[in-house]
């Protein structure tokens, strides 16, 4: 106890000392009478030191700020902890070997090895007189049975009464120190048990269902884990749907499910029933979730958002119970909309494993099926979800009656980037024509998604920072696509001269190969200086299209072999420079022949390739299938390459002059392959006006049909009804 308490006297006096010293003190004190004249001579004193404190504001009262005197709170607990073990270890408990009253006569008394006898209570610690003192006990019946046995025995060994042993007796208390310290040991553990679980914010589930969001006097987490995480929101999120652009045909769809909760007596007037969900589909970042937000911010219904992933948890039945809860929610703020996002983390398709979190999900996905069902065609909950992977679902998950539509969220074409570069243009400090700037931003991203075009204004916007620009410029989106496209310039990579002279040499084959082929993409710059991953950079402006003939697929191949084929001419070798060319090359003549059925000898068959990362696909096609596979793959991909090598040797002169080109500027662009190679032979899209022309508008349609026009205005079921009799007349 003694060096407890030395420890945690000097841990204090190291804390308070340095407080002390660490903190500047300035003492006022208090004049009494008498002492006027010590105050007169002192005045001037402590004025100049007064001064001199708020001149330099560096010195400050002392006064005890509890913040500064608080220790880990676990040191503490353990501290506690520890000390009252060694306090239950050391006071009163002897460590002691328990012994028979037989041999506590023969093996102590006997031998005059006893110094005395500690009564107990009903326990008898006898103290050895040897150098170093030992401790052994033994128990008894009553204490006069004991003192009777001990005089006897002492008599019969002789001893006369000055020379007998000592006996102690312990005074008897209705309280026993030792159940004390070991009762609060205990809860001293109990209580280090429930603090952490506090901190750590595992409490407040207990709670009943009406406590939802409500008291926290247990915590947060612990005990509801059944009660669902979902947020609701009934207030403005920010985004509007004129924040949504290049998805106009699925803007729509959302927006008549809103008109569906606002105006119900338009549809029922007809007959028909509202919808009972939708879920939104598409490749990522075309704005499947930025539509549910604009919803939840133009809706003016209560909008109750949850992830799919939220419904998994470490226990048996809790993503059933949560989807329970979720919808008993939905119900109690009906009408509302209920947006489940990435779905497919709860609603992938059923199989017959075993596995146990197999088999917790499919119970959860049963439950939301079953809860789905649940709802009667009154209840105005309209349920939307978003995902990634349509295909994995469960078909039972997509049958109408639950999600009656799916909507396909597209990347966005020309006129849709348009739109997009609109809405993320407009924040921006900048000097340019928003409109026409927004279309020649179109034509430059082809194959960009949504949060593409966000992410290249935003990066635009940091570089004209970085340069202490006061304004954003045209040359900082172009250095915003570059990097989107091909990662950061790295300036400071050191490439040798060997290693320099081959990067030029197969950027300068894509380049020419590309530029002599009639269907490869028309190119926009070339560069040697190293970007992410690769030590090259080539930026092309691929076609807007949706179908590709069989030549213009082996084009394609070509151009990617051209690198290639310019090491082997001019280098004499061939390097591991072309891998990512030739993986491409590769994915593209396989799809060609398997998935697209272009080869003569397999004929117009489409067979699914196994995907990177896909363990459970079946492969539905047999070993000499695949083996023809192969040889197609590889005749293809053999006859392409001699095509290429053609091509670098008829135009040598032109690789040899861009690849010199390359080494003195180490970057290119269009104008000055005009310059060297003339006019590319064939025509060419590059402008906006070149890709719109002959679609009808230059810009995205967003009319809306005449029954969404006044979507976010309620509507009296009279006026629904003139309304639908003068549209039919």
């Amino acid at each position: 106890m003694f060096l407890i308490r030395s420890l945690v006297r000097r841990q204090f006096l190291r804390k308070l000392s340095k407080n002390i010293f660490d903190t500047p003190v300035k003492c006022s004190s208090i004049l009494y009478k008498g002492f006027d004249d010590i105050k007169e001579n002192n005045k001037e004193k402590q004025d100049k030191s007064e001064n001199d404190a708020n001149n330099k504001n560096n010195y400050q009262k002392f006064e005890f700020d509890p913040n500064k005197w608080k220790f880990d709170k676990m040191f503490y607990v353990l501290l506690a902890g520890f000390s009252v073990y060694l306090i239950n270890a050391f006071s009163g408990n002897f460590s002691a070997t328990e012994i028979s009253w037989n041999q506590f006569v023969h093996e102590y008394l006997r031998r005059g090895l006893v110094k005395r006898l500690i009564v107990d209570g009903n326990c008898v610690i006898v103290e050895t007189n040897t150098p170093n003192p030992d401790y052994v006990k033994f128990h008894y019946s009553s204490e006069e049975c004991l003192e009777k046995k001990l005089d006897a025995v002492q008599e019969a060994l002789g001893l006369d009464v000055f020379s007998r042993i000592d006996v102690m007796y312990r005074p008897k208390s209705s309280v026993n120190l030792s159940s004390i310290l070991s009762m609060l040991f205990y809860g001293l553990m109990i209580g280090l048990t429930f603090y952490t679980m506090k901190n750590m914010g595992l409490f407040g589930q207990m709670m009943p269902k009406s406590r939802r969001n409500g008291s926290k006097m247990f915590g947060s987490k612990l005990f509801n884990f059944g009660e669902t995480t979902a947020k609701v929101f009934k207030g403005d999120t920010g985004v509007k749907f004129k924040d949504v652009a290049g998805c106009e045909e699925a803007k729509i769809e959302i927006i008549e499910f809103v008109n569906f909760l606002r105006n119900p007596n338009q549809y029922k007037i007809l007959g028909a029933k509202i919808p009972r969900g939708a879920i939104l589909t598409g490749p990522p970042g075309t704005g499947k979730t930025l539509l549910a937000k604009a919803t939840a911010g133009e809706a003016k219904v209560p909008f109750i958002t949850v992830s799919g992933s939220e419904f998994q948890e470490m226990f048996v039945g809790v993503g059933p119970a949560r989807v329970r809860d979720m919808f008993s929610l939905a119900r109690e703020n009906s009408p509302c909309i209920l947006f489940i996002d990435e779905i497919d983390a709860v609603g992938a398709k059923r199989t017959n494993s075993t596995f146990a979190g197999g088999s917790e999900r499919e119970n959860t996905l049963n439950q939301l099926l079953s809860e789905m069902d649940g709802f009667s065609p009154n209840s105005n909950v309209v349920v939307l979800a978003a995902t990634n992977r349509a295909d994995i679902l469960d078909s039972a998950l997509l049958r109408p009656g639950r999600f009656d539509r799916q909507i396909f969220v597209s990347l966005p074409d020309i006129k849709g980037r348009a739109s997009i570069f609109d809405v993320h243009l407009k924040p921006l400090k900048s000097n340019i024509d928003v409109n026409k700037f927004s279309e020649r931003m179109a034509s430059l991203t082809p194959g960009f998604s949504g949060a593409d075009i966000a992410n290249v204004c935003n990066e635009a916007a940091l570089i004209a920072a970085r340069d202490l620009c006061k304004s954003v410029e045209l040359k900082h989106f172009d250095f915003a696509i570059e990097r989107v496209i091909g990662g950061i310039e790295k300036k400071t990579k050191i490439l040798q001269p060997n290693e320099k002279r081959i990067v030029a040499y197969h950027e300068a084959g894509h380049a020419v190969v590309g530029w002599f082929l009639e269907h490869a993409d028309p190119l926009l710059k070339v560069s040697i200086i190293p970007r992410g991953k690769g030590l090259g950079y080539a930026q092309y402006l691929p076609k807007e299209q949706y179908l590709y003939s069989k030549e213009q697929l082996i084009d394609k191949i070509c151009m990617m072999l051209g690198g290639r084929a310019s090491e082997k001419f001019f280098i004499k070798s061939i390097t591991s420079g072309a891998q990512d060319d030739l993986q491409k090359v590769t994915e593209l003549a396989y799809n060609q022949v398997a998935v697209l059925g272009m080869d003569d000898d397999l004929g117009h068959i489409s067979l699914s390739l196994p995907k990177p990362g896909d363990m459970y696909s079946q492969k539905l096609y047999s070993e000499k299938t695949a083996e023809r596979i192969d040889r197609a793959v590889q005749e293809i991909i053999r006859s392409a390459f001699i095509r290429t090598e053609s091509l670098i040797l008829k135009y040598k002169d032109s690789v040899e002059l861009v690849a010199k080109l390359l080494l003195e500027k180490e970057k290119i662009d269009k104008e000055d392959m005009i310059e060297l190679l003339g006019e590319r032979p064939f025509k060419e899209k590059i402008t906006y006006s070149d890709f719109t022309k002959d679609t009808g508008n230059s810009r995205e349609d967003t009319t809306l049909p005449i029954g969404l026009k006044n979507w976010n205005v309620s509507k009296e079921p009279d006026k629904i009804k003139d309304k639908i009799g003068s549209t039919t007349e």
